[in-house]
C-alpha cells in the first residue's frame, strides 16, 4: 500500500514531517514582550512632572512627535525636557520656529497650580515668535472617571484645540 510513495506520504514513516505547530513557546514569548512595553510605555510618555488640568476635550492622534514646551510648578520652563532660562525664551522660540515646519504642532503643558496670568505670557511669546499652531495638553476628566488613570498611575494626556487659529 505504500510502496512507490515518498516517505512523506507514508503512514507512521519515520522521516514523514510533523503537522501541528507548538505554539505554546510563541505565546510565552509575547506575553513577555507585552508585559516589558505595557511597564516601559508609560515611563517613556513624559519627561517633566507636571499635574495637568483636566478638560472634556477628545484626544487626538498624532503621527509624527510634536515639540512641547512644559512649564512645571516652579515655572521654569522646558522645550522638549530642555531646561530653558525665562530671559532666553524669546531666543529660543524664534530659532525653534525656523527648526519646525509651518505645519508641525507645539504642544504646551502647563501645571495646574500655575497662574493663569504666567501661562498667558508663555502664549504670548510663542504668538510673538510666530509659532500659532500651540495646543494646550490636557488630562481628560471623562476618560479618567469611566477608565481610570494608565498604567503608570498617571491619567492620560487628552489635547484641547479650542485655542489653535486656523
Amino acid at each position: 500500500m505504500s510502496i512507490g510513495l515518498p516517505p512523506s506520504k507514508r503512514r507512521g514513516g519515520r522521516n514523514a514531517p510533523m503537522a501541528e505547530i507548538n505554539v505554546t513557546p510563541l505565546v510565552d514569548v509575547m506575553l513577555v514582550l507585552l508585559i516589558i512595553f505595557m511597564v516601559t510605555a508609560p515611563l517613556l510618555v513624559t519627561g517633566v512632572p507636571i499635574r495637568l488640568p483636566e478638560s472634556r476635550a477628545k484626544s487626538l492622534d498624532q503621527d509624527q512627535k510634536p515639540t512641547v514646551l512644559s512649564i512645571n510648578e516652579e515655572g521654569a520652563l522646558f522645550i522638549d525636557d530642555e531646561g530653558v532660562p525665562e530671559e532666553q525664551l524669546g531666543e529660543r522660540l524664534a530659532a525653534l520656529r525656523e527648526e519646525i515646519k509651518p505645519t508641525d504642532q507645539l504642544f504646551l503643558r502647563a501645571d495646574t497650580s500655575l497662574p493663569y496670568g504666567r501661562v498667558m505670557r508663555i502664549m504670548g511669546e510663542l504668538n510673538r515668535a510666530g509659532l500659532d499652531r500651540v495646543a494646550l495638553v490636557t488630562t481628560g476628566a471623562n476618560e479618567k472617571a469611566a477608565t481610570g488613570s494608565g498604567a503608570s498611575g498617571e491619567p492620560r494626556p487628552s489635547i484641547d484645540r479650542s485655542s489653535r487659529e486656523p
